[in-house]
């Protein structure tokens, strides 16, 4: 996916509720996944806590020719099974549209329809908070929040290529990281970067936000879109974790 097909400000701020997440499941074929021919569809949702920190997964798959139905077990697999992993592709709800359609399943239900058939729930351990960083703000700010969003998989060179053009990170920066970027908005400072953790099949994100507002939804609104531009270079998101 080049920089030129991504939105030149990767999220806005607005109170919303996020849109669920598309992936597709790819056919095995002479032992490696194959584009061409689809398995099924899985649908999620992060469960989440009042500060954002994620406290549960639901989800649902469907297969040509079967109802929907709902595993925790698959979405763990997702994350965490290499053979499964490698045919699992993030994709928007248009595309998953076009593919249930194509395979025999008429129109996708709209997204209240799909969360009713979210019957499998897959906690996730909530903890307190953990302390990273100075425990008080700078000047000017009243709050400071850091999180982790931890994803599966691994990105390719170009892809992180297109991630510091599209987050316009500094060519010589100091910055340890693979990709990250800043925003102010309405008084707040929001700063992320990218790095990769255990090895080739794990990146996280690190998102640092400096509230001036008391606007809590900035926070919320910056982990979802922040996750979405990841879920595009094809990253699965695993958990969100609030560090301070």
């Amino acid at each position: 996916m080049s920089a030129d097909a991504l939105p030149a400000v990767p999220f806005e701020v607005v109170a919303r509720r996020p849109p669920l997440d598309y992936y597709l499941v790819l056919k095995r074929r002479g032992g490696s996944a194959s584009t061409e021919t689809v398995d099924g569809i899985v649908v999620e949702e992060f469960a989440r806590q009042q500060d954002f920190s994620a406290r549960g997964l639901d989800s649902a798959g469907w297969t040509p020719g079967a109802d929907w139905w709902s595993s925790a077990s698959l979405s763990r697999g997702m994350r965490t099974n290499p053979e499964l992993l490698v045919r699992v592709v993030p994709t928007t709800r248009a595309e998953a549209e076009s593919v249930y359609h194509r395979l025999g399943g008429g129109r996708l239900p709209d997204e209240a329809v799909l969360r009713t058939y979210f019957l499998d729930h897959q906690p996730i351990a909530a903890t307190p908070p953990l302390r990273l960083g100075p425990a008080q703000p700078p000047a000017d700010f009243h709050e400071r929040r850091v999180y982790r969003v931890l994803f599966a998989r691994d990105l390719r060179a170009e892809q992180v290529a297109n991630l510091q053009a599209l987050w316009r990170t500094p060519v010589d920066g100091t910055n340890a990281a693979a990709a990250s970027g800043h925003l102010d908005k309405n008084g707040d400072h929001i700063t992320w970067d990218l790095r990769r953790v255990g090895g080739t099949l794990a990146w996280c994100l690190d998102v640092t936000v400096l509230m001036r507002t008391d606007c809590a939804e900035a926070v919320g609104s910056a982990l979802s879109d922040l996750t979405a531009v990841l879920r595009q270079h094809g990253l699965i998101p695993v958990t969100t974790e609030r560090f301070a």
